[in-house]
């Protein structure tokens, strides 16, 4: 199939470029007629690019209804309505009555299909250690890490902080917050112990997750320092699970409240069940990044954050089973987390690197 570049002023779909430049590659007409947005327009008999926008500005609600069927999203209880307006435009519900955790359509569901066995999960690290997950695998890791959880005493509505490298903990950690229920606290694994504290103590996080380090340019970075220091003044935090990421750092420990992730997770089941939840429940707080005052959490649901990140992945990117994604992100930034269920919802394979991008060199 050919990748020469076609230069030309509007989109595939005839729209014109509202830049003024050129556009530097566009497909061809086999791709776009294999391409899942083209399906979706078919599907709905939608002749252009155009009708398609103009139909989603004028019916928010079929639209949506629609986005949901294509990318197969389940529900314990169905919604009744897709969007309630009546609060004002500022002041949407989704998924009105519905009753769904997300974690069912990102790992469940698929336990029971060929995807199971699919590739959900690639790591690499930047010492060259490398990972593989199936969707099998990962479910079962995500179970063990949710029984480990709820074992603390961890629940529905308790917010869990992530401070980790990229590693393949950090996404069984991330999917087990939610398999339980919990509120994601995603935090940047670059940050200082005062960033960290405004976060858990802002959000009332009940937990933390970390890990002992992480390599960045050959060099071992201790993180357990920094989160102990930033739990000095985050008292609602009850509980710390630790990664031994990079072994043999003098880690520094507090009994009682501090776990080996390789002492409590391995020995759970691979299997529990999944904590029931309502569509508009919330899932994730991110916040921002604090530059202009302080910073602000901004509260996403289960039918919200990661349905969007699905679509854009599957209409926009094109995003197939088959493929593989990788956006070099950290779980702290939004694209980390967008990654994870934009990639999982569809069924495809996400690529985590821990490190850093040119190390050793730019070859890499």
């Amino acid at each position: 199939m050919s990748r020469d570049p076609q230069r030309s002023d509007t989109f595939p779909f005839g729209q014109k470029f509202p830049f003024g430049q050129k556009i530097v590659w566009q497909p061809n007409q086999e791709w776009i007629g294999s391409s899942n947005l083209q399906h979706f327009m078919d599907a709905h008999a939608i002749p252009s690019y155009e009708a398609l926008l103009q139909a989603a500005v004028d019916n928010i609600a079929w639209f949506w209804d629609a986005v949901m069927d294509d990318l197969g999203i389940e529900f314990y209880t169905p919604y009744t309505q897709i969007i309630d307006l009546s609060p004002g435009m500022e002041f949407p519900r989704w998924c009105v009555d519905g009753q769904m955790n997300i974690i069912h359509n990102c790992l469940d569901k698929w336990q029971s299909t060929p995807t199971r066995d699919r590739i959900a999960l690639r790591w690499e690290g930047e010492e060259g250690a490398t990972a593989l997950l199936t969707y099998g695998q990962l479910h079962d890791e995500v179970c063990r890490c949710a029984n480990a959880l709820r074992a603390l005493g961890l629940g529905q509505g308790d917010a869990v902080g992530l401070y980790m490298p990229m590693i393949p903990e950090l996404a069984i950690a991330f999917l087990a917050v939610v398999k339980i229920g919990g509120v994601l606290l995603p935090l940047f694994s670059g940050y200082g112990h005062g960033a960290v504290t405004t976060r858990l103590a802002d959000a009332n996080a009940k937990a933390l997750i970390t890990a002992d380090g992480m390599w960045r340019r050959g060099q071992a970075i201790p993180m357990k320092p920094v989160a102990d220091a930033a739990l000095a003044d985050a008292p609602t935090v009850e509980h710390v699970l630790v990664v031994e990421r990079v072994g043999g750092l003098d880690t520094p420990w507090t009994h009682g409240r501090d776990h080996w992730w390789h002492e409590l997770v391995p020995s759970q089941s691979p299997q529990t069940q999944t904590t029931r939840t309502a569509a508009e429940d919330v899932l994730m707080i991110i916040y921002t990044s604090g530059t202009t005052g302080r910073p602000k959490g901004a509260v996403h649901t289960h039918c919200g954050f990661p349905i969007k990140a699905a679509q854009d992945l599957r209409h926009a990117m094109d995003l197939k089973a088959q493929d593989v994604l990788y956006w070099m992100s950290d779980m702290g930034w939004m694209m980390g987390p967008w990654e994870l269920f934009g990639a999982l919802l569809n069924g495809a394979t996400m690529l985590f690197y821990d490190g850093a991008p040119d190390f050793p060199d730019e070859a890499r």
